[in-house]
């Protein structure tokens, strides 16, 4: 049978009331403990988010920095095949004696449509010739796809033999044998200047 509260006497009255008290103090604190915890878990996860906009931050400062690199290893590499590839090509019979760098088709409303980093023209042949600084097969198929398509962006050259190149940096060896496979003349350097990777046997294709 419960006591009632008129049945305790005032020791045991005294008693519950400290009991309580003591409970409350350690209520309070385990709501202390939890919300310091809260607190703590709040302040790591703002650090966490901090270092991610940070590490977020770094990433499309070096996309940009791998970006602007990437652009001037293809200019590099565009100076470097410039001057040598009209001998290299008439030392294949081909009658070339002129380039051209950064050849660009617009539409009316000046977006760029088409772009060639070098053609090397005569009369009646141009070949197209793309510069990277590593080679890959995208990079040939895109330049595939250009092509396609050439004499539309530039009708000018609708009646002229049309032949192409890919040069660069690094060619990988499965990379310069597709290009190959594909009729492309395939540059790569040798010492200071560039070098035809096709053998004698070759057959470019033209389009």
């Amino acid at each position: 049978m419960s006591t009632t509260a008129a049945e305790m006497s005032w020791d045991e009255i005294k008693a519950l009331v400290a009991e309580l008290a003591i409970q409350s103090k350690d209520t309070d604190r385990k709501f202390q403990e939890t919300d310091r915890k809260f607190q703590e878990t709040d302040r790591k996860f703002q650090e966490t988010e901090a270092q991610m906009r940070e590490t977020r931050r770094l990433v499309e400062r070096i996309s940009r920095d791998l970006g602007r690199l990437g652009n001037r290893l293809g200019e590099f590499v565009e100076e470097m095949v410039e001057p040598a590839v009209v001998a290299l090509f008439q030392a294949r019979g081909l009658k070339v004696h002129r380039t051209m760098q950064d050849l660009t088709c617009r539409d009316d409303d000046g977006r760029l449509l088409a772009q060639v980093d070098l053609a090397v023209i005569d009369s009646d042949t141009l070949i197209a010739v793309e510069c990277k600084s590593h080679l890959s097969v995208d990079d040939v198929n895109e330049h595939l796809e250009r092509l396609a398509h050439f004499k539309t962006y530039w009708p000018e050259y609708g009646g002229y033999k049309l032949l192409a190149a890919v040069a660069a940096m690094v060619v990988p060896e499965e990379v310069a044998a597709y290009a190959y496979r594909k009729g492309l003349f395939v540059l790569a350097p040798s010492g200071e200047t560039m070098r035809l990777l096709n053998d004698e046997a070759f057959q470019p294709k033209a389009w």
